[in-house]
């Protein structure tokens, strides 16, 4: 059973994917369409959610399931592992994960990553520090680390 249902937060609209009981997808839109199907999981994605945009939540106990290639597998599991409020670049994922030279594959498996936030895919920046990349506008990448950068020392 599918549910898909438009999240609103204080940066906009994102598209919530779920199947089965786990989240298969979230990511920004620019417009709300219409909701439709149910989730047991769905009430709890929300509460969570709120409470990230709160600053009331650093970490996601959300069910997920990922499709993808063993290398994006591999990138997405970097990903989730980066602590709340903190950035890494192309370079430090690519050399975490034992691929030195792989940072442009890196930056590409990051574009796929299907479930945002939760899989934090807008902790990587450049390795000069700059804001580069990010599927939902570069704008959102900036709020939602500013996001972090406020509640990171509560």
């Amino acid at each position: 059973m599918e549910c898909i249902y438009f999240y609103k937060s204080n940066i906009g609209y994102f598209k919530i994917v779920i199947v089965d009981d786990y989240i298969i997808n979230l990511h920004k839109v620019t417009t709300k369409e219409q909701n439709h199907g149910t989730s047991k999981i769905l009430t709890k994605v929300i509460k969570e959610l709120d409470e990230y945009f709160k600053g009331e939540r650093q970490n996601f106990t959300i069910p997920y399931k990922l499709k993808g290639t063993p290398f994006q597998m591999k990138v997405w599991n970097a990903l989730s592992k980066i602590p709340y409020g903190q950035t890494r670049s192309y370079k430090d994922i690519a050399e975490n994960i034992n691929c030195p030279k792989g940072y442009r594959a890196v930056g590409l498996a990051n574009n796929k990553n299907p479930i945002a936030i939760i899989i934090p895919c807008h902790r990587v920046i450049g390795i000069n520090g700059k804001l580069i990349g990010y599927r939902g506008g570069l704008e959102t990448k900036e709020a939602l680390l500013e996001l972090e950068q406020k509640f990171s020392n509560k």
